[in-house]
């Protein structure tokens, strides 16, 4: 009736995770057009910058001279590390190291440039094509990000994003046109990449404009409430198309604990954690959850909705909850008064005093993923899935092209323990693709220099360099991990 279980699933999809906007670069190439992240900038004089600003802070001026030819500025997620043309290469590589899963997004821009046309891109679906059939090669299965930051800028400028409920229609007919097209290529899918984040970047996750909304919060839940009926119908694309197809969620989960046992600082955490529980509630439950009445009541919040979206988020939930794992947070009611956690992105939160921290201040708790894990799936009761999880580093290209990257090597290890316990705890965990694979441009501050790889990319945060693929000891490291189905993890 019990069993114990101690070691990773036979059927476990070991593997990485990348974005289309991050890792393809050819901005201009196969008839794409511009996404949100491609009018990100990167200036190498303003190295202290807080470049994440931009995630939420894009205003109209920016994003006109973004689309001005005659821009000096230069735009890192246009070039990315060109997957695009090296595609064949970089694949391989995945499969050298047993990847059994690569966790992918599809560049809206590439099928719909401009996100409202009436007839997709042939040379953008044929490219992914080719993607799809080398990865099919080597028998690693696509788990591909339906929108990974990088809707239509069109989509923005004309229509104000997902505020309007016209974008709906333009998602669902770029879902559908990709389910039906590689319906015998692809089984795993996800449709919307860190939705939650839409409460911390409206920018990137919404293609909303701060400065045109007086009341952000009511824009903010008007366009993820769009994004949920459009998620909901996405998910019935792919299971139209492919019924054997799953389709998930994907939030980006920051386990948040109270800085101390103060009832004010449980509580404070509990609010605030549901920024992200939210989300999956409504995605894997298929309704807004009981609390949603006195969180929109006190924010002032009032949804503008179509009789059919209850029925349609109800009838369509997601059949897996996926999640990014970089951190935990400590929360105060009253964190003036605390040191702050430098590089909490997410929340805001206090610095956590029994945990190191990253380069970039992030705080390291590997047994935090476990109860990351745990909280999700004792919720929800469905299939977990670590969609993200790594360590950013400036890794140092040796002589003999020699990369001694142990800090990253001892991070993953540590985090891939806490899963195995995870498992043990009687978690169905589907699989693990950690964050950056191979190096690219990073999505909050727009550097190479923040790596993420087992892969290193020769190139500088200006996009200098050969761009040559060079293995970093953590390749070798993970080979063995996957061949061991993660019993030798030293």
């Amino acid at each position: 009736m019990f069993e114990l279980k101690t070691t990773f699933p036979e059927n476990f999809l070991w593997g990485g995770a990348a974005a289309a906007n991050q890792l393809e670069g050819a901005s201009n190439v196969g008839g794409k057009g511009l996404s949100l992240a491609d009018v990100y900038i990167f200036d190498e004089n303003t190295p202290k910058k807080n470049w994440s600003d931009q995630w939420h802070l894009m205003t109209h001026k920016q994003i006109e001279e973004a689309q001005d030819p005659a821009s000096e500025k230069y735009y890192p997620k246009r070039h990315g590390v060109d997957f695009y043309h090296h595609y064949k290469e970089d694949i391989a590589l995945l499969a050298e190291m047993g990847f059994k899963a690569f966790r992918m997004s599809i560049a809206w821009t590439r099928i719909f440039p401009n996100g409202d046309e009436l007839i997709p891109n042939e040379e953008g679906l044929a490219f992914y094509d080719r993607v799809f059939d080398e990865l099919n090669k080597y028998g690693i299965e696509p788990i591909v990000t339906l929108s990974h930051y990088e809707m239509p800028l069109h989509l923005t400028t004309k229509y104000g994003g997902w505020v309007s409920r016209k974008v709906i229609d333009f998602f669902v007919r770029y879902a559908t046109t990709v389910a039906e097209r590689y319906k015998h290529k692809v089984k795993y899918w996800m449709t919307f990449n860190e939705i939650n984040c839409v409460v911390h970047h409206q920018y990137v996750s919404l293609g909303v404009i701060e400065e045109n909304h007086p009341n952000i919060e009511q824009a903010m839940f008007q366009g993820a409430h769009h994004q949920f009926v459009a998620s909901a119908l996405a998910t019935k694309a792919c299971k139209e198309s492919n019924p054997q197809a799953m389709v998930g969620c994907m939030v980006s989960y920051q386990l948040l604990v109270p800085y101390s046992c103060d009832p004010d600082d449980v509580q404070a955490t509990v609010d605030k954690q549901r920024t992200s529980l939210f989300f999956t509630d409504v995605q894997a439950r298929g309704y807004y959850p009981a609390y949603t009445a006195r969180m929109f009541a006190e924010k002032n919040i009032v949804l503008k909705t179509e009789p059919e979206d209850e029925q349609i988020m109800k009838d369509y939930p997601v059949d897996y909850v996926s999640f990014s794992y970089y951190m935990s947070g400590a929360v105060s009611a009253h964190p003036e008064k605390i040191e702050g956690a430098e590089g909490n992105l997410l929340t805001g939160g206090v610095k956590n005093p029994y945990l190191p921290s990253s380069d970039w201040g992030w705080q390291i708790d590997p047994k935090g993923l476990r109860t990351a894990i745990n909280q999700l799936y004792d919720l929800y009761q469905k299939p977990v899935l670590v969609a993200e999880n790594g360590l950013g580093a400036l890794d140092v290209l040796q002589e003999g092209d020699v990369i001694e990257d142990d800090y990253r090597i001892d991070y993953l290890k540590e985090h891939i323990k806490q899963i195995k316990e995870a498992i043990a705890d009687g978690v169905d965990v589907m699989g693990y693709t950690s964050w950056g694979c191979i190096d690219m441009v990073s999505a909050g501050t727009n550097q190479m220099s923040k790596r993420y790889g087992y892969i290193y990319v020769d190139q500088d945060d200006m996009g200098r360099g050969t761009k040559r693929r060079i293995k970093k000891k953590s390749f070798y490291w993970y080979k063995n991990v996957i061949a061991t189905n993660g019993e030798q993890l030293d």
